[in-house]
């Protein structure tokens, strides 16, 4: 009898061993990898952003990704609720982690874009050659089919003509709802007014005439996606998004 307990004894204290030895290596490939995956994120982020900014080429390497950034690329932060560029709250913020705490965000209310709260001070990033502005980039997030979804939206200097619109995270349907990340689709939206007489116009409709400054035609056979797209974007570009900061032209001073 005492054989067999320690005999059960010795098997328990190798397999807690071997537990132990695996949870070690684990954390520790984890840690290791942690910047990696970080600077991993960082260059797709910018590959996105130079992406809307007219600057991407297929092929790039992280090198000139971070050089071409780094070049035409100026990030800046905006107080939505004046329109007015301000400070970052914190050397790390991010805008999306923000909208989760109640201080640094405020309630979304009459809208259907998909999220509760949004961050009081946002990112944007100014696109320019020499010394003149020739984009503004505005994240962008909202509710489609079946998830949020996460884009740039590109601005001509103008402060009212779109110049791109990419999405680059979502969960939508292949070959219906995913087609926001289509090339074909995202061309349709270049040239397309935001505001007429003042007030956001943009829309996406089915069979949307091209000759429309104002209407994008929607994705076939996905309508919930093309409304979510409407949806985020008129929120964004609306005063309760970038409206105040994109009339005031704030860029330029």
């Amino acid at each position: 009898m005492s054989a067999k307990k320690e005999s059960l004894g010795k098997t328990i204290g190798i397999v807690v061993a071997v537990c132990l030895v695996c949870s070690i290596v684990v954390s520790g490939a984890a840690v290791g990898l942690r910047s990696i995956q970080e600077t991993n994120a960082a260059l797709d982020k910018k590959s996105n952003i130079l992406a809307a900014a007219g600057l991407y080429e297929m092929g790039m390497s992280g090198s000139q990704i971070e050089s071409v950034y780094s070049e035409n690329v100026e990030q800046h932060y905006v107080d939505l609720d004046t329109g007015e560029f301000t400070e970052a709250p914190t050397p790390d913020y991010d805008m999306y982690k923000a909208a989760k705490q109640a201080n640094w965000s405020t309630k979304v209310e009459g809208s259907n874009v998909g999220f509760q709260r949004r961050a009081n001070v946002a990112s944007v990033w100014l696109v320019k050659e020499g010394n003149e502005v020739n984009r503004i980039i505005l994240p962008v997030h909202g509710s489609g089919l079946w998830d949020l979804m996460y884009g740039f939206l590109a601005v001509e200097a103008d402060g009212e003509t779109v110049a791109e619109l990419v999405y680059y995270q979502q969960k939508e349907t292949p070959g219906l709802g995913g087609e926001v990340q289509n090339p074909s689709w995202q061309e349709k939206w270049e040239g397309k007014k935001l505001y007429e007489d003042g007030d956001v116009a943009i829309r996406v409709k089915k069979s949307a005439n091209p000759d429309d400054p104002y209407a994008v035609d929607g994705l076939s056979g996905a309508t919930l996606t093309s409304n979510g797209v409407e949806n985020t974007i008129r929120y964004w570009v609306g005063e309760n998004g970038f409206g105040p900061f994109l009339k005031k032209q704030a860029w330029r001073s």
